[in-house]
């Protein structure tokens, strides 16, 4: 799809605009309350359905201007990179529980994620362009990769690996700690502070920079997974960018719920497998193979699917543990009951 210089600027302006005014509102610059609040669950609720209500109008309108294809190559990236920024979510609830961020500092920490996360997909998107430009051979490589993700996603799972890292102590995080003293609490939103005469960096810089590495394994992850459903540069970036863009809203929208999404990683897995591939069998096809290609609207309609089993699945095993649990309970307050009798 050829799109324009000024079509580019427009639609990147157009997003900092949203970001712009979604802190503006956030912040309540108006109100009484002086000082950042916390982000309540009904606020973000309505946020959350704005930005997928935004990001479907456009898709509406990529598929009126730009073709049927187009839209559903947007749509089949948009529910993937969706899909994967809830694995991004655990990911960055676990860290604002390491570093005891207070509740109304995180929305502007994970804003902050999401500049970084667009800046580094922008670049990754880039230079995936034009490595396939240059070497188709390089989907051999990425669908390899993406097989590999699935797996680890799930083996990860299994084995805990998530929850048992410290992601106080990441490489990034320990090079800081090394050239400056931390102060050991938080000075408002303030991420350098002067103590005694001399400069110290607080735990908001410290989770900024952890939250910066994770959003680099993340864009490594997910650049590939998006080129093997559409090589367009407009196409892959815009998925991206507005799968991100409600990604602070859906944090508090799903904190709650982390606990109830059991097969989340088994259903990124799935993806990341079938998109990987997806990507070699396509790079067989362009290089002379007899291969099955797969086509965008039997991707879209397998990523759809594997993500409603998935959610449906650790809906219904979540009330079924919860039923467990009340069950034991009662059971339990029963034998109390019989022995003091």
């Amino acid at each position: 799809m050829n799109v324009p210089l000024w079509v580019w600027a427009a639609t990147i302006l157009g997003m900092v605009a949203v970001l712009v005014i979604d802190l503006a509102i956030v912040d309540h610059p108006w109100s009484k309350k002086k000082g950042p609040q916390e982000f309540g669950i009904r606020q973000a609720a309505w946020w959350a359905v704005f930005y997928v209500g935004l990001a479907i109008v456009f898709g509406l309108g990529l598929m009126y201007f730009g073709g049927s294809t187009a839209g559903a190559e947007y749509f089949a990236g948009f529910i993937t990179e969706k899909s994967l920024s809830v694995d991004n979510l655990f990911v960055f609830y676990l860290l604002m529980g390491a570093f005891a961020v207070p509740k109304k500092y995180q929305h502007e920490v994970l804003l902050i994620g999401i500049v970084i996360a667009l800046v580094m997909r922008g670049f990754f998107i880039v230079l995936g362009a034009q490595v396939i430009n240059a070497w188709s051979e390089v989907f051999y490589l990425f669908g390899l990769f993406l097989i590999y993700t699935g797996y680890k996603i799930v083996r990860d799972h299994l084995k805990g690996d998530e929850e048992q890292q410290d992601f106080t102590q990441n490489p990034a995080v320990r090079l800081v700690k090394r050239f400056w003293p931390v102060t050991d609490d938080y000075h408002g939103a303030h991420m350098t502070v002067k103590l005694d005469g001399r400069r110290h960096v607080t735990p908001m810089l410290l989770v900024i920079v952890a939250i910066g590495v994770v959003d680099l394994v993340f864009a490594v992850d997910s650049i590939p997974a998006i080129f093997g459903l559409t090589q367009d540069a407009y196409i892959v970036f815009t998925a991206n960018a507005f799968a991100l863009l409600g990604l602070r809203q859906l944090y508090f929208l799903l904190a709650g719920l982390m606990d109830k999404l059991a097969y989340i990683s088994w259903g990124l897995s799935a993806i990341m497998v079938f998109i990987g591939a997806k990507m070699i069998l396509h790079a067989l096809h362009e290089n002379g193979v007899h291969a099955p290609e797969i086509g965008i609207g039997a991707s879209l309609t397998v990523i759809i699917g594997i993500m409603t089993i998935t959610i449906v699945g650790s809906l219904v095993k979540s009330r079924a543990d919860e039923r467990r649990r009340q069950a034991v309970s009662v059971g339990a307050e029963g034998d109390d009951a019989r022995e003091r009798t």
